[in-house]
């Protein structure tokens, strides 16, 4: 969606029954956060970039979904939040269309609206998939250092789907360890937080590399790297690192 100059409202940026989306087949795949334990810095920062954006319709979409050799749909980029009721509706015909055999899954930072958010995880609970949110920081100074908000909704929406479906294995998290801001400290906090719902759930730790307007940051360095893990490790029972392809680089 987009602000509209002249009379101050919301308005689709995109024809009604489509997107402003990109869709591409991962055959491995290599781009799934959640895949170890189930299957201002952005590597994808291209998503900023409306007027540039391609339009993808709802049948496109579901017509390439539904094709026997793909097995999972996930929604992420940037995040899918702010086109979530079209990324809703794509779903439950994938689902319908498909039998129930591709599974959904949801990459985000979680913010959306509540309700939408709650609908997205059922799709994801009726279909096999998982639901990841991106807990980019705990504390609200880190928070609006790296992100410019806090992330109190992020924290809510989690807390919502994982009260919710509390018996399913549908939920996970990913917290990338930016350099001098999301420390020890910092891990430890948002572990306790999760634990504090299911230390069961999985939680894994992404090594940073710089790009876009974080270029002039280094890899993670390998001592905050094992200090975090370390953090994780006391609170939760299933703690991942990821990127780990980037070690080599680790001061």
């Amino acid at each position: 969606m987009r602000a509209s100059l002249s009379s101050g409202r919301l308005v689709h940026a995109a024809p009604a029954g489509s997107a402003l989306a990109h869709m591409y087949l991962d055959p491995l795949p290599t781009n799934c956060c959640a895949a170890w334990f189930c299957c201002l810095f952005c590597q994808n920062a291209t998503h900023k970039h409306l007027s540039g954006a391609p339009v993808l319709s709802a049948d496109a979409l579901v017509k390439a979904a539904i094709e026997p050799h793909v097995r999972c749909v996930c929604f992420f980029g940037g995040s899918p939040e702010p086109q979530l009721p079209f990324a809703l509706e794509v779903s439950r015909r994938i689902i319908e269309e498909s039998g129930n055999r591709k599974r959904i899954c949801w990459e985000w930072n979680g913010c959306g609206s509540p309700r939408l958010v709650e609908s997205a995880a059922e799709l994801s609970l009726r279909s096999g998939g998982v639901v990841k949110f991106d807990l980019k920081a705990f504390h609200p100074d880190v928070a609006r250092a790296l992100c410019g908000v806090d992330t109190s909704r992020s924290l809510e929406n989690f807390s919502r789907i994982a009260r919710t479906f509390r018996e399913a294995d549908l939920l996970t998290a990913t917290t990338l360890l930016v350099p001098y801001y999301v420390d020890a400290e910092e891990v430890g906090a948002i572990a306790r937080f999760i634990a504090g719902l299911d230390a069961g759930i999985p939680y894994s730790l992404l090594i940073f590399h710089p790009d876009y307007q974080m270029s002039d940051l280094p890899v993670t360095p390998r001592n905050q790297i094992d200090a975090c893990m370390e953090a994780a490790r006391s609170h939760l029972q299933r703690v991942n690192l990821g990127n780990v392809h980037l070690l080599r680089f680790a001061a």
